[in-house]
């Protein structure tokens, strides 16, 4: 991580929990440009004899900030994170999580609560795998949207060079395995393969930690006997990393098989990836988190000892396997190589740090930008606020209104004797009372959607004291102009933002046979035709499902109590329930923060609307790589690239099932993924707004519609 970090541009101070007693990790470290090596101990801060609790270790970067202020803490451990959540770094924390539950049965309140809190104080979650990520996001609703992947990270040690290239030959087969000795680890039986193997081979095993396992208490001895005079093991005792690899890069198969336990882990090995990087193929068990990395052919798949034996004298005499093993080995590494890793921080510090632009600060009238957003309900407004707030050239502050007509005037008053320019979120109440009161050379701009529309609160807007009306589309501009009569120049498109970096994650096996739909109530979202889709393409294939993934339309008390919208849902479940089409092909999952980690699993969004202003669904599976259906609801073609546009259900159904059997879905999503991140990805969403913000929006100005 310091390495990573010093690469990508930051100066670091490593704070150690303990005292240095030998200079073999430290040394190299405190040699590299701009990094500085705190030690609590030696300057004095903890008893040298002491084990730095969390409490202490709280303390200590509380006073190295106070006296030269960090920008960011990366922090690893849930004990130290959930007590700086609670001081001043909370807000700054990189929080690296690693020793959380892992299972659902795990998470009791209190690990929930504490989860919670290091998710709200920290500037972003890094997580090792895409798997740990997607289950937090579930468990914790909280990390959504922060959680990032900082994968295990691999470099080989100063003059170590990789094993050279080709199968073993005229030698013994060299096996080696890295680590503790314990029951779930195999090593044990590892130490039998030499006696079980039809070729000579023999066993390396690296590491001096036996396990004592209450359960078995004839265990450790087994394994240390084992170790000492098993036939064709060669132990090594334990040996520091550098060691460790180079005694790895002299064996030919590295050994990773576990027993089945353990394959739900949501982390991954760094002795995978550290074989990977020394050329040497390894034997571990087949998970779909190493089909992933590896491949689903991948030929050192393993589940039981038979399996391992027979593996192993499979790549033994044949060379070509050997070299397929390993050259997959060597290209999953490299994504975990410290260039790899300084990349990925680097693009991460620039979302998280943007650079100032003259124009802002010109703006500014030479000072950071005044910015004040106004609004009861910032939701749909949440990634463009961490946004601003992020920038060096703005000052923001929020005046939140406690309902659609309940404000603070105080607190509003304030807002516009500080604001140079003041946003309203939704053009109601909060919009007339800031139009009436604007100060002269203030700016004011009012985000409308599509609820105030057809309200009142347009026609009573002092359109002539606002400066931008924003809409999210080029037909709600077009509508917005028509029922207001407001001048053209006054109304300017920004669409909405899709955290496309968020969303973009691998896709899950079968996900070219799922539909995804996001949000059926109210019934203008027509559910119906969804199912009319779905059951077009299960009479001729039944593998294909669809995925809702809303809130049921009787959670809406506003929707349920009315009685054609309470006929429509009643029809559409009773419909669900009793086609023999529809049996078993429709699954609802609850509504949450979770939508990247589902979309993983959908292939296709639809789009079903009556109408809408925006609808978010089909761009966001567009960034998750899903191919987008819309229907052709009125707008639909100022939004969306016409070639996901269709005049039917019967034809929505044709292109879906045609773009799956043609072998056109790769190529679709891609196409969709690229089209979204050029016309509403979110950093292109939030340059557009800081230009209207500064004051140089054009009065035409608007997206790169899709085309």
């Amino acid at each position: 991580m310091v390495q990573s970090l010093a690469r990508a541009g930051c100066e670091v101070t490593l704070v150690l929990k303990a005292p240095v007693r030998t200079g073999r990790l430290v040394d190299p470290l405190r040699g590299l440009p701009g990094v500085t090596v705190h030690s609590p101990h030696a300057a004095g801060r903890i008893p040298d004899h002491a084990v730095m609790v969390p409490r202490w270790a709280a303390g200590v970067l509380a006073e190295l900030d106070e006296a030269d202020p960090f920008d960011l803490v990366v922090v690893r451990g849930r004990q130290i994170a959930a007590k700086l959540a609670a001081g001043p770094l909370a807000g700054r924390l990189w929080t690296y999580l690693t020793d959380v539950p892992q299972h659902p049965a795990e998470f009791t309140g209190a690990a929930f609560g504490e989860l919670r809190r290091i998710a709200d104080a920290s500037r972003m979650l890094l997580c090792q795998t895409e798997e740990l990520r997607c289950f937090m996001e579930s468990a914790v609703p909280a990390t959504a949207g922060k959680s990032v992947l900082f994968p295990p990270v691999v470099a080989l040690p100063e003059g170590l060079e990789p094993r050279a290239e080709g199968a073993p030959a005229g030698r013994a087969l060299k096996l080696v395995y890295t680590g503790k000795f314990a029951p779930r680890w195999n090593t044990y039986e590892m130490t039998r393969l030499p006696a079980r193997l039809t070729v000579d081979a023999e066993v390396h095993m690296i590491g001096d930690k036996v396990h004592v396992d209450p359960g078995d208490p004839g265990y450790a001895p087994r394994m240390q006997a084992a170790l000492e005079s098993a036939p064709g093991v060669v132990w090594h005792g334990g040996h520091p990393r550098a060691e460790a690899m180079r005694l790895t890069a002299a064996c030919d198969v590295g050994l990773s098989w576990r027993h089945p336990s353990l394959d739900s882990s949501l982390e991954l090995s760094t002795k995978l990836l550290e074989c990977g990087l020394l050329n040497v193929p390894v034997v571990l068990n087949r998970t779909p988190m190493h089909e992933r990395l590896f491949g689903a052919d991948y030929p050192l798949f393993v589940a039981t000892e038979d399996d391992v034996a027979d593996a192993l004298d499979r790549v033994a005499k044949d060379p070509e396997l050997y070299a397929l093993a390993a050259a997959r080995c060597r290209a999953a590494a490299e994504d975990y190589t410290l260039d790899a890793s300084s990349a990925r921080l680097a693009g991460y510090l620039a979302d998280a740090f943007p650079a100032a632009d003259e124009k802002v600060l010109a703006a500014g009238g030479g000072r950071k930008l005044r910015v004040g957003i106004a609004g009861h309900d910032l939701k749909f407004f949440t990634r463009l606020l961490d946004y601003l707030n992020s920038r060096p050239d703005m000052e923001v502050r929020v005046d939140h209104w406690s309902a659609l007509r309940v404000h603070d005037p105080a607190k509003g008053e304030e807002l516009l004797d500080w604001a140079d320019v003041i946003l309203c979120e939704w053009c109601g109440p909060n919009a007339l009372w800031y139009a009436e009161r604007k100060r002269p050379g203030q700016r004011l701009l009012v985000r409308l959607h599509r609820f105030e529309l057809y309200a009142d609160w347009p026609r009573k807007l002092a359109i002539d004291n606002v400066d931008k009306v924003i809409c999210v589309s080029p037909h709600y501009r077009d509508l917005t102009l028509a029922k207001t009569g407001w001048p053209s120049d006054k109304v300017v498109v920004i669409p909405n933002w899709v955290d496309d970096k968020q969303l973009d994650r691998p896709k899950l096996e079968g996900a070219e046979h799922h539909l995804g739909f996001i949000g059926l109530a109210p019934s203008r979202k027509r559910f119906d035709l969804a199912l009319d889709v779905l059951e077009e393409l299960r009479r001729d294939d039944p593998r294909f499902t669809l995925f809702v993934k809303s809130k049921l339309p009787w959670d809406y008390w506003w929707i349920w109590q009315k009685p054609e919208e309470r006929a429509h849902f009643e029809e559409a479940f009773r419909r669900v329930r009793r086609s023999p089409l529809l049996s078993g092909g429709v699954v609802f999952d609850d509504y949450g923060r979770d939508v990247a980690a589902w979309l993983r699993r959908i292939g296709f969004v639809l789009s079903t609307s009556d109408d809408e202003s925006f609808h978010l669904a089909p761009a966001e599976g567009m960034a998750a790589g899903a191919v987008p259906a819309l229907l052709n609801w009125p707008g639909a073609d100022t939004i969306y690239d016409t070639r996901w546009i269709h005049r039917s259900t019967t034809e929505m159904a044709q292109s879906i099932a045609d773009t799956v059997r043609l072998g056109r879905w790769d190529a679709d999503r891609r196409d969709g993924r690229a089209q979204v991140r050029a016309a509403y990805g979110l950093d292109e969403v939030c340059a557009q707004l800081v230009d209207a913000l500064a004051g140089h929006a054009p009065a035409d100005l608007g997206p790169a519609m899709m085309r």
